[in-house]
């Protein structure tokens, strides 16, 4: 479904000094896999995403989507941000409508009603940004993202932002769109209990520039409970493999 395929990344500084932010990255997703990212600050984990998503073009290696490289950004490829980025001046459904405005207006209206009831917020659709919660407002962000129906959903720590309990509600939530939709799902985050909760594998990435470390199999079943001695053990590992010392 998605080849990473030694991708390597660098960035010149304001001097025209190359500074490596990745090297040499090897993984294979496969379809309707959920991958988390996670690593120290610094380890290219959010570079990895947007290599993925199109935004960065790799220095070195290849990213592949089904077979085709990736070259720049895809409706095939829906990505959330850590930060919402709404338009303040338009309402929930505008804002969700700027991913469609290739698309028919009668299409879009079909999709912005179906994307806003499978994230609970069909009565919200004339609400402007300031007045959702922060975890409505990722909502509305996950729909933009859902509404052209991608293959590969690419998570970039959408809930660190929020306080504790949004972000355990988020990530139920979360859970059960991707059992409706089974997408392939990447998510960067440096929650490790959420990486466990969610993912069938966890990478870890370590070093500057970043490498993949690790690559750790999460074979429980869902849904998994936070207080499970398996989920415990498995952030023990992860925590010691990121060697936080």
């Amino acid at each position: 479904m998605l080849e990473i395929a030694q991708v390597t990344k660098a960035f010149a500084d304001g001097a025209g000094v190359n500074h490596t932010a990745l090297e040499q990255v090897e993984l294979s997703i496969g379809e309707h896999e959920i991958v988390s990212l996670v690593g120290t600050s610094g380890c290219g984990k959010s570079t990895l995403l947007r290599l993925v998503s199109g935004l960065e073009k790799p220095s070195g290696g290849r990213v592949l989507l089904q077979g085709r490289s990736v070259t720049g950004p895809s409706p095939a490829v829906g990505m959330v941000f850590q930060e919402p980025r709404l338009m303040p001046w338009l309402i929930v459904a505008e804002n969700i409508r700027l991913a469609l405005l290739d698309l028919p207006r009668q299409e879009q209206e079909y999709r912005i009603a179906e994307v806003l009831e499978k994230v609970g917020l069909s009565g919200f659709a004339r609400a402007l940004p300031r007045q959702l919660s922060g975890g409505m407002a990722q909502r509305v962000a996950i729909a933009r993202a859902l509404v052209r129906r991608p293959s590969v959903l690419l998570l970039d720590e959408p809930f660190s932002a929020l306080d504790s309990f949004t972000r355990l509600k988020l990530q139920e939530h979360l859970a059960e769109l991707w059992e409706q939709e089974r997408f392939t799902l990447l998510l960067v985050t440096h929650d490790v209990e959420e990486a466990v909760l969610l993912s069938d594998r966890v990478v870890i990435l370590r070093g500057h520039p970043g490498r993949v470390h690790k690559i750790l199999d999460v074979e429980l079943p869902r849904p998994r409970r936070r207080t499970a001695a398996e989920v415990q053990g498995l952030k023990e590992e992860i925590i010691s493999t990121l060697d936080l010392s």
